[in-house]
């Protein structure tokens, strides 16, 4: 589901990109600590900040980012073209991955999953195209803030078969992955850093 008009300006601008650089990026290093080295994904990934942070706080060598909203696709392009070949960027659904199995050293999430109907797709597909032992550094947005009428009128999310802490959580186990670390906050936000095993 892509953002509306509201979230997308929330989302795409520089407080937003402060907040991830200071607060998110950090907090999700101090749960699971950098890579070494590999490729990364990012799945969802807007103007192009998360693939930036990932390149440059979790140490990738490579980043590979998708949204499904071409015009981000086209921001992220402009913003990182920089980077050159180390950044690539190409328009995608989290829930039909293009990408082979065991591709990846890590996958991030910075907060797409809620937008996501069928977010258990979006798991497995993570799941799938993550190595052996490959991490996955996420952040979320949980039931709780999503069904709250400010919010759900103000912004665009799925309704149904929504998840809380407990749940996604379980729901990462049930998928073949173990946590190294998880958190939240006001049982509206949750951090979770995870390795493949099975």
């Amino acid at each position: 589901m892509k953002l509306n008009f509201v979230e997308k300006a929330l989302m795409n601008n520089p407080v937003r990109a402060a907040l991830q650089r200071r607060f998110e990026a950090k907090r999700l290093l101090a749960m699971g600590g950098q890579m070494s080295g590999g490729i990364a994904l990012e799945v969802g990934c807007g103007r192009g900040i998360g693939a930036e942070i990932i390149l440059t706080y979790f140490n990738a060598d490579k980043v590979d980012a998708f949204d499904l909203d071409p015009r981000m696709v086209k921001l992220a392009r402009k913003k990182l073209q920089s980077h050159g070949e180390k950044i690539n960027i190409w328009e995608g659904d989290v829930t039909k991955i293009t990408a082979a199995d065991n591709q990846y050293d890590a996958v991030f999430d910075f907060g797409i999953i809620h937008h996501v109907p069928d977010w258990r797709s979006a798991i497995a597909e993570i799941h799938r195209v993550l190595k052996p032992n490959g991490t996955f550094y996420c952040e979320e947005v949980f039931e709780k803030f999503i069904v709250h009428p400010v919010w759900r009128y103000l912004l665009k999310h799925p309704q149904q078969d929504r998840f809380d802490f407990t749940k996604f959580m379980k729901h990462l186990k049930d998928t073949g992955f173990s946590m190294v670390d998880a958190n939240q906050l006001f049982g509206q936000f949750g951090w979770f850093v995870s390795q493949k095993t099975k």
